[in-house]
């Protein structure tokens, strides 16, 4: 229930990957191992009475969204695989201009509601600084734009993010870099639309938009919605409301039996 609520409360929540929990039989008791057949007699199956249940995962289903356009230039969606690289709380800067990276981890995210900062970067919703390879250096690091000549902006599908000038000259800033992972189910969620590598995730691999590597490309203009469906989370809400309330069934008509048998000899 607790996964459920959270899907439906995440519903449009942009680029939300929808969970999915499973269950597995528990422990046995073995009454009676099986039977081989002999001369006279057949094969005995075993007798084993279950003991519950008890939790087997819980998995990310990393389905893609549906798109929703804006016409928001800054306002970005992937369309395939591939997370944007984010840089995590604490990086540092450095090298020509200041933005290329020189230390700190890096987070992933789907979500590409980005904006400029009042420096000229680009940030996601919280601030974090998105990262591509900066054309005036070759080097990973963050993109910026000069808000005081920049009067508009282009980003197209490879992931090349153009400043066109009050003169109508444009500018090649840097090119948004993805990452994509062998097992993108086993990354780890830290809340915010972000995402972390784990040892079960695999390494990431790098790379350009639409490139050889196999990335996804950058749809502008548009946002990943979530990819929950709503009326599968209603359906399976009632379904484990219902073998809630069997299971509590089973418990008080256990508990009247033993009572009855209890009570048998007065």
């Amino acid at each position: 229930m607790d996964t459920i609520a959270s899907n439906i409360s995440n519903v449009n929540t942009h680029a939300y990957k929808s969970q999915r929990t499973t269950f597995k039989d528990s422990l046995y008791q073995n009454l009676s191992g099986a039977g081989a057949p002999t001369a006279t007699l057949g094969g005995t199956n075993p007798r084993q009475i279950g003991l519950g249940m008890s939790l087997n995962s819980v998995d990310n289903l990393m389905t893609q969204g549906n798109t929703q356009s804006t016409g928001v230039v800054t306002d970005m969606m992937i369309s395939g695989d591939g997370f944007f690289r984010v840089a995590a709380p604490g990086a540092t800067f450095g090298g020509v201009g200041g933005n290329d990276l020189t230390a700190g981890g890096e987070q992933y995210t789907r979500a590409g509601n980005f904006s400029f900062d009042n420096a000229g970067h680009l940030v996601t919703s919280s601030g974090q600084y998105v990262i591509g390879v900066v054309d005036a250096t070759g080097n990973v690091g963050r993109l910026q734009v000069d808000p005081a000549t920049t009067a508009a902006i282009n980003v197209d599908a490879s992931g090349v993010v153009t400043a066109i000038d009050t003169a109508g000259i444009a500018t090649t800033i840097g090119t948004l870099s993805l990452a994509k992972f062998a097992n993108a189910a086993g990354l780890e969620r830290t809340g915010d639309n972000l995402w972390q590598a784990t040892n079960n995730s695999g390494p990431a691999v790098l790379g350009a938009p639409g490139g050889a590597a196999g990335h996804g490309v950058v749809v502008p203009g548009a946002l990943e919605m979530s990819n929950v469906d709503l009326a599968l989370e209603f359906t399976n809400m009632i379904i484990a409301q219902r073998g809630f309330q069997a299971n509590s069934r089973a418990i008080t008509t256990s508990d009247e039996m033993l009572n009855e048998l209890v009570n048998l000899k007065r």
